[in-house]
């Protein structure tokens, strides 16, 4: 991705600890684009190396942490009088049967991917730049269907609609608010379920266009999002090659796949 459709933009990218995960591709792909990118994760050591090699900074922040959020506004205020990009990449896919979620990981979940990122978007509004782009990771299983992730789903889907109601709050000012919705995406986070023979098959046969979604592909469309000219505020941008035409593979459907790849029932998680 190249060109400098960015240029002179100032951007934060929250969820960017883990190397080569969806965050630091999407943190790549903006300063490519010519902006000057500020990375946060929890974890400071890690994250400032990859940092340094796009030329940005970052920031320890745990996106559940109401303080940590206010802090990232104050200090993009400090270093660059505000911000125009802001990107939440954070995420967690939990799975297990409806009836099995215990409260404490409905509890976590709950925070991580809707009270956090509420707070988060709540602290950042304040300093982000009239015409500015906030920008929302969510998933293709907001609007479709997928066994044993109910809290996953639930919570993505809130935030949808969140970023509904930050595109009326922020409309006034310029500012958009939209989500991107991958489907299955062959990231570092899914490299476990991609060395199970059958089940990355099982997935890819629901995609009209062929193949899965790379984060190269959800990098691309926040670089669109977050450019002046794009005319789109509190939309859900469907980045998956056309899954929610067809919807994800059921269990047994995957399991079956699974078997006839390697003769033998799917390991349980």
């Amino acid at each position: 991705m190249s060109g400098q459709r960015l240029a002179g933009k100032v951007a934060l990218v929250i969820g960017a600890g883990g190397v080569g995960n969806m965050g630091q591709v999407i943190a790549k792909a903006l300063t490519n684009a010519g902006a000057r990118v500020m990375v946060a994760a929890r974890r400071l050591e890690p994250l400032q190396a990859f940092a340094g090699t796009i030329g940005g900074w970052a920031e320890a922040a745990d996106i559940t942490v109401r303080a940590d959020a206010v802090r990232l506004a104050e200090r993009l205020k400090e270093v660059a009088g505000g911000v125009d990009i802001v990107v939440n990449a954070t995420g967690h896919g939990l799975r297990g049967a409806f009836e099995d979620v215990t409260e404490e990981q409905l509890r976590d979940i709950v925070d991580l991917q809707f009270i956090g990122p509420f707070m988060f978007y709540q602290a950042l509004l304040p300093v982000v730049r009239d015409g500015g782009s906030l920008i929302q990771i969510s998933s293709a299983t907001a609007t479709i269907m997928l066994d044993d992730h109910a809290p996953y789903m639930g919570t993505k889907a809130g935030m949808d609609h969140i970023m509904r109601c930050i595109a009326l709050v922020g409309g006034s000012r310029g500012i958009r608010a939209n989500s991107v919705s991958p489907g299955l995406t062959e990231t570092p986070m899914t490299a476990g379920a991609k060395s199970v023979p059958g089940v990355f098959e099982a997935y890819r046969a629901k995609y009209p266009l062929g193949r899965l979604g790379t984060a190269e592909d959800i990098a691309a469309a926040v670089v669109w999002l977050a450019g002046d000219d794009c005319f789109m505020s509190g939309q859900n941008l469907q980045v998956n090659g056309g899954l929610t035409l067809r919807g994800n593979p059921s269990r047994d459907e995957v399991d079956a796949s699974v078997i006839a790849a390697t003769g033998a029932p799917r390991p349980k998680p």
